[in-house]
C-alpha cells in the first residue's frame, strides 16, 4: 500500500521546518529510508505515488470462464488451441481465476471407500 500524498506533504513539510528526520520517522511512523526517497522525488516534482500500469492479458478472463463452463472436460492443450496459446498459459490464467483442476465426485469417492472398506473386511489372515 502507498503513502497518501497528503502524508508525504507534511513530513517533507515537517523536516524542511527543522524537524530531524529521526524525529519523523517516531512521529509518523515512516521508515527513513522512505524519506529520503521522498525528498529525492520531491525535488524532481514526482511526489505523488506511482500509477501501477495493468497490462493487458493474453487471455480474456470472462471468455475462458465460459470456455470452461461450456466445456468442463476439456483439456488445457485443447482449450490453448482455442486462445492460440500455450498450455501453460492457459495453466496460469486459470491458477489467477482460482480455477482449480478436475475433482472426483462425491459419489464416486464414497464408492471407492466402500469398496476398500469392504476389501479390509473379507480379507483373510492365516
Amino acid at each position: 500500500m502507498t503513502y497518501s500524498t497528503d502524508l508525504r506533504k507534511r513530513v517533507l513539510k515537517y523536516v524542511e521546518d527543522g524537524g530531524s528526520k529521526e524525529d519523523a520517522v517516531n512521529i509518523f511512523g515512516v521508515c527513513m529510508k522512505t524519506i529520503w526517497n521522498w525528498i529525492k522525488r520531491n525535488k524532481q516534482g514526482n511526489l505523488p505515488p506511482k500509477i501501477k500500469e495493468v497490462r493487458p492479458r493474453k487471455i480474456d478472463n470472462d471468455r475462458l470462464k465460459k470456455c470452461i463452463e461450456d466445456n468442463p472436460d476439456a483439456y488445457l492443450r485443447e482449450i490453448a488451441e482455442e486462445f492460440d496459446v500455450t498450455a501453460s498459459a492457459v495453466f496460469y490464467a486459470c491458477k489467477r481465476l482460482r480455477i482449480t483442476l478436475k475433482k472426483r465426485q462425491q459419489i464416486t469417492k464414497n464408492e471407492t471407500k466402500k469398496k476398500r472398506n469392504l476389501f479390509k473386511r473379507t480379507r483373510k489372515y492365516y
